[in-house]
């Protein structure tokens, strides 16, 4: 893409009514724009990052047995009663139409799932089965505030599992823990996420997060960074620490952002829909379930959050949204000319391009925009790089280097080729 051609613009300037990194590098590098508190609209760089952890996680729940659908945003009101959760959820949209009926706004889709699957399970032959959706949720989170990280309205991974028996489930609960940290070692975090034992509520005595550890995080979780456990501070007891073999004087405090969560949910969204199976005795039971949520937009800011720099953001090479960054300095037009050839070239490669192709900005201004907007790869065309090569060159530099080196057209095509 030419840069020239980018409806959007970088800002200078943080947006005055944001404290956090992550909305402060993504608002000010046109990657998203911000409708209201935790509301925000994806622009064209934004998406192609939403849509590039999307493929990972798609990629990743389809090999583990993950069966895609889409269930709707509106839900009836008369699920949710069935669970007790339309009084019982605190941070539930509820929507009235000019007759007065109400329906819910998805924060989560227990209520319709599971309605869905009584269509379908009647046998244990029928099981086991998981389903997922990457779909809008809404929330009334009162307290939306740091960015991506805490929204009213998001984009989120929910998968949920259902199956005839304990050990079927918790067989296929610890293929997810797996899973989640491929997903998360894939889109660049995965050194510094840990699955972490947390309080599982009226589930389970226990669920797992996967917490990813930086120093703007809300969450407080302690490490053993011998063995890798880690708990969350709402869990850290000398019961808990007995159950798990840790040692109290040999955890580390840190902060960190949730990424996702597992959860054992037994029965308490089947038993209230009777969503049951007849096991090989013909005797009738009611079917287990787990849920496995990521939350994708969250995903992109912990990625800010934790990865950035003081210049702007570093993006992993599998969610960046362009492969490489080609700048072209100056108005000389042989420099824009071989800037245009390896541009072309590129593109011809296969390889995913921006182009700073626009005229009358300076070299230091194009730098600046290239930090903030942290393609992994950077390569400036210049006078100064064509002389130094008398078949043209081309100076690159990752991002997180200090220092670049000049390389020819076919040096680059070869990177990509590898």
């Amino acid at each position: 893409m030419r840069q020239s051609k980018l409806f959007t613009k970088t800002r200078k300037e943080s947006p005055a009514d944001e404290v956090s990194k992550n909305a402060e590098f993504l608002i000010r590098g046109g990657f998203v724009h911000k409708e209201m508190a935790g509301v925000y609209s994806y622009l064209p760089l934004g998406l192609r990052v939403l849509n590039k952890i999307e493929n990972i996680i798609r990629e990743e729940m389809n090999k583990a047995g993950g069966q895609e659908i889409l269930m709707s945003t509106f839900q009836p009101k008369d699920n949710w009663e069935k669970t007790g959760r339309w009084t019982g959820m605190d941070d539930l949209y509820k929507v009235s139409d000019s007759s007065g009926r109400e329906v819910a706004l998805g924060p989560t889709h227990e209520e319709i799932v599971v309605p869905i699957l009584k269509n379908y399970v009647t046998s244990y032959k029928d099981l086991p089965v998981a389903v997922y959706q990457i779909q809008n949720k809404f929330r009334m989170e009162l307290r939306a505030k740091s960015g991506m990280l805490r929204g009213r309205e998001f984009i989120m991974k929910d998968m949920y599992s259902f199956h005839t028996s304990q050990e079927d489930f918790e067989k296929f609960y610890e293929k997810m823990k797996e899973v989640y940290k491929t997903v998360f070692n894939r889109a660049g975090i995965g050194h510094l996420t840990y699955l972490t034992f947390a309080s599982g509520g009226t589930f389970s005595k226990y669920s797992h997060e996967f917490q990813t550890i930086t120093a703007a995080g809300e969450d407080t979780i302690y490490l053993d960074e011998t063995s890798g456990v880690a708990l969350n501070k709402e869990v850290l007891n000398d019961e808990v620490l007995a159950q798990l073999h840790l040692e109290r004087e040999k955890l580390v405090e840190h902060k960190s952002i949730e990424v996702g969560n597992i959860f054992d949910l037994k029965t308490k969204y089947s038993k209230p829909f009777d969503l049951s199976f007849t096991d090989e005795k013909g005797e009738k039971n009611i079917v287990l379930m787990g849920c496995y949520g990521i939350g994708l937009g969250r995903l992109m800011g912990t990625v800010v959050e934790a990865l950035s720099d003081d210049k702007g953001i570093i993006w992993p090479e599998a969610i960046a949204p362009f492969q490489i960054h080609l700048l072209s300095l100056g108005e000389d037009v042989a420099v824009l000319k071989e800037a245009d050839t390896v541009y072309e070239s590129l593109l011809k490669a296969g390889v995913e391009v921006l182009f700073d192709d626009r005229t009358g900005l300076s070299a230091g201004e194009k730098f600046s925009d290239a930090d903030l907007l942290g393609m992994p790869l950077r390569a400036v065309v210049s006078a100064r790089s064509i002389k130094d090569l008398p078949s043209g060159g081309i100076e690159i530099k990752k991002r997180t280097e200090e220092k670049g080196k000049i390389v020819t057209l076919d040096e680059l095509l070869k990177i990509f080729k590898k």
